[in-house]
């Protein structure tokens, strides 16, 4: 099955999600952490169709610490994470939220992915986190350009700061040597899939905005020197679709797998900011 039929079927289930769901309010918490889904409620799916929901697909990826040691090693990628930060509690809990605001069928489960694995095209909607420290290998490199000049999409979600972005932007360009990504203004459609926003969401980590809100200083949603803008950069194919969204200076996921934390960050941050947004990005890449 193609990325674009594979689309379509998953979307047949969806087709009542956008005139509901901005009408429902996100109040629901829990994070009672008695199982291996963190206290995340589960949920069935029909078996008749259980390969026509949305499965949400995060991206494994080798990293310049740990392949050459040290910081960078190759003299990109100042810092970041890894591929398996915020997991996996930030997709659990996403796909919790995404199940429940919307009428999209959605598989409670998440999977994790290598670019070069046979079947990467069952999944049309692929998460990236921390990307800076990033290397990609050379077969991804024809894995992910194939991949998404077929139809497929890239999120890409928490890095911070010039070095990061700098490292990631050298690894996409292996990619998409003749693309540069592109600043979205905020009257692409992607703000308004489902949530109407009126600005770019910026999210800090959980530790960085309750620290600073209890310490007195109010709503900080950068992360120190070189973060203060946000930045939402997309990569296109010849058709004008967005391949990949790049969600820079911000960590969406941070919204979603912290959400049970403080009651403070989940109002401000999840509810208005992380969901709204990653639930437009959905339904962006489910729909193009």
């Amino acid at each position: 099955m193609t990325l674009i039929n594979k689309r379509f079927t998953q979307l047949l289930f969806a087709i009542l999600a956008i005139a509901t769901v901005s009408a429902v309010m996100f109040s629901q918490r829990y994070r009672e952490r008695y199982d291996h889904r963190g206290g995340v409620p589960e949920w069935q799916v029909d078996p008749e169709f259980k390969q026509d929901v949305f499965t949400f697909a995060r991206v494994r990826y080798t990293s310049a610490r740990g392949r050459w040691g040290g910081r960078g090693g190759h003299g990109r990628g100042w810092g970041g994470g890894g591929w398996e930060t915020d997991y996996p509690d930030a997709e659990l809990n996403f796909a919790f939220r995404l199940q429940q605001m919307t009428s999209l069928k959605v598989n409670p489960d998440s999977a994790v992915v290598d670019l070069t694995q046979d079947d990467l095209y069952n999944y049309p909607f692929l998460y990236m986190i921390e990307p800076g420290r990033l290397v990609f290998l050379e077969d991804e490199v024809v894995a992910l350009r194939d991949y998404l000049l077929n139809g497929g999409f890239l999120m890409v979600d928490d890095f911070w700061g010039d070095d990061e972005y700098d490292n990631f932007y050298y690894e996409i360009k292996r990619v998409f040597p003749d693309r540069e990504p592109v600043e979205l203004s905020i009257d692409h459609p992607i703000f308004h899939m489902v949530f109407d926003l009126d600005e770019k969401p910026q999210v800090p980590s959980v530790g960085h905005a309750v620290g600073n809100y209890r310490a007195g200083y109010g709503i900080v949603t950068h992360q120190g020197y070189g973060t203060d803008e946000v930045h939402y950069k997309a990569i296109f194919d010849d058709t004008g679709r967005i391949m990949c969204i790049i969600c820079h200076n911000t960590d969406l996921g941070d919204g979603w797998e912290r959400e049970g934390e403080d009651e403070w960050y989940f109002r401000e941050f999840a509810e208005k900011k992380a969901y709204p947004m990653g639930i437009n990005i959905v339904f962006y890449a489910m729909t193009h």
